[in-house]
């Protein structure tokens, strides 16, 4: 099993990371573009939106078939099969001219996105030690920010400078490279054991999970976090488009650099795992991406950078949190553990849009943070709940 700090550790994780890089700027990539989507085919900014949800909403569907799959045939070669997939599929979408082509290749694109987030954490479970799996799903949920930050960028300075589909030509070339050093770096699976495929195993595994109160709760904390948090993220560009501020599509794609405080909550979440338990961690997390909803309120560009660097902190310091906690109490099938957690994840990505609209046309941002605490009041019980869950375990243990 491998180690922290051993070379292949680090050769392992490092592909991963950028593997995730890649996934996830190709996810992100039009959300900077919303504004501009909107104005060139003459949508709503809710239709706008749909070039970002629709990827998500098939991305977190065929999360439910790479898992199993992975979980009979391994882990690598259907990880860089996928990522092929997303390369070319990329390219593609460079050279669209109608929207409705548009949504269709990006719902195409999120079949092929699901298949390295589904597998990742498992093939981490299978070839690192439990200390390894702690440190690196940190920095693998890392190379998440890095990439939502990347692909943001790219497509804000990009798609000012060229348009659109230069954005995804750019894309289609990061993504091609990315692709290579994931091949190059990624150890092959030594501890790999293959199970049969059958349709009845795997709805009895996913049927397993669901029962399993604590990875049901998880569930649940993934879901609805990523419900409020990706959608905020959604509606302050058309807030930071309009006056007072009238931001372009690049200076809109910089704010999208508040991840870097996920980077960090997602990266020290390991070892903060050693000293609290897990749960409490998701709490504090919970707690302050709620704190930081508030600061977004401040009539000030400058509030809403803080509120939102404080909000990216807390959001990935609960879900990297939750993420490793699926993969470490799931007793059977973590693929298919992990890539149900991802599915209510996505999902929550692709429906909370829909959640927030209300709030948003009756009371601008301030009601997208009336809706959010909602939701965020919700999934701060849950993770008590999963609290008092785990302490009672202890107790019994002892």
């Amino acid at each position: 099993m491998i180690e922290v700090g051993s070379a292949v550790f680090w050769r392992g994780t490092l592909a991963l990371v950028i593997g995730s890089f890649m996934i996830f700027s190709n996810v992100y990539v039009t959300q900077p573009l919303l504004p501009m989507i909107a104005n060139e085919f003459d949508i709503t900014p809710l239709q706008a939106s749909a070039s970002f949800t629709i990827t998500t909403l098939t991305l977190g569907i065929s999360l439910l078939f790479y898992g199993p799959i992975s979980d009979a045939l391994g882990r690598k070669g259907i990880m860089v099969m996928t990522m092929v997939g997303i390369t070319l599929t990329t390219f593609c979408l460079s050279l669209v001219k109608s929207y409705d082509m548009l949504l269709a290749l990006r719902g195409l694109q999120g079949f092929f996105l699901a298949g390295l987030p589904a597998i990742a954490v498992a093939y981490l479970g299978d070839e690192y030690t439990p200390e390894a799996l702690l440190v690196a799903v940190g920095l693998y949920i890392s190379g998440n920010t890095l990439g939502g930050i990347g692909g943001r960028l790219i497509g804000g300075f990009v798609g000012e400078w060229l348009g659109y589909s230069a954005a995804f030509s750019v894309m289609s070339v990061i993504s091609l490279l990315c692709l290579l050093a994931f091949f190059i770096l990624l150890p092959t699976s030594r501890h790999f054991e293959p199970k049969p495929l059958r349709v009845g195993h795997i709805v009895s595994n996913m049927k397993s999970h669901l029962q399993n109160r604590r990875l049901l709760t998880c569930y649940l904390i993934g879901g609805f976090s990523f419900f409020i948090f990706i959608n905020q993220y959604s509606y302050v560009t058309f807030v930071l488009e309009a006056e007072p501020y009238g931001l372009s599509a690049k200076y809109v794609g910089l704010l999208f650099l508040t991840y870097l405080s996920g980077t960090l909550g997602s990266a020290i979440s390991g070892k903060l795992a050693k000293r609290w338990s897990q749960p409490n961690i998701m709490v504090l997390g919970t707690g302050i991406f709620m704190m930081g909803s508030l600061v977004t309120l401040g009539d000030s560009l400058l509030a809403i950078i803080l509120g939102l660097l404080i909000n990216s902190f807390g959001f990935f310091l609960c879900h990297s949190t939750t993420s490793g906690f699926v993969s470490r109490n799931a007793k059977h099938a973590k693929a298919s553990a992990s890539s149900l957690y991802l599915v209510f994840y996505y999902l929550g990505a692709s429906l909370g849009g829909f959640y927030l609209d209300p709030f948003w046309q009756a009371k601008g941002w301030t009601g997208v943070i009336m809706g959010s605490w909602i939701v965020l009041g919700l999934v701060l019980l849950a993770g008590l709940s999963l609290i008092r869950r785990h302490n009672k375990a202890l107790q019994m243990a002892q």
